[in-house]
């Protein structure tokens, strides 16, 4: 990040919004002490630019190739998921 006084920055502002046009955040200061912090726009563009992004952020992590085998199901004995759920919203009522 960039660092640059208030004066400095009005004076020459088409310069740092250069630098944020190529990425760069720029910390505009207020003697010494910074009071805005210019960002570049984040381009929507294509759903696989997106994911790329989320990816970049640790916020996605994407599946496997292929298909998971599924297998044959499993049976438990007892109550249905259905019926359990059901008692348990009578119990709260």
């Amino acid at each position: 990040m960039l660092q640059v006084g208030l004066r400095e920055a009005n004076m020459h502002f088409s310069k740092y919004l250069k630098i944020v046009r190529d990425g760069q955040d720029v910390i505009v200061t207020e003697r010494g002490t910074p009071v805005a912090i210019i960002k570049p726009l984040i381009k929507e563009g294509t759903p696989e630019d997106k994911i790329r992004r989320l990816e970049e952020q640790g916020l996605l992590r994407r599946a496997a190739k292929g298909r998971l085998p599924l297998g044959r199901p499993i049976t438990i004995a007892g109550k249905s998921l259905s019926e359990t759920l059901i008692e348990g919203r009578e119990y709260r009522f």
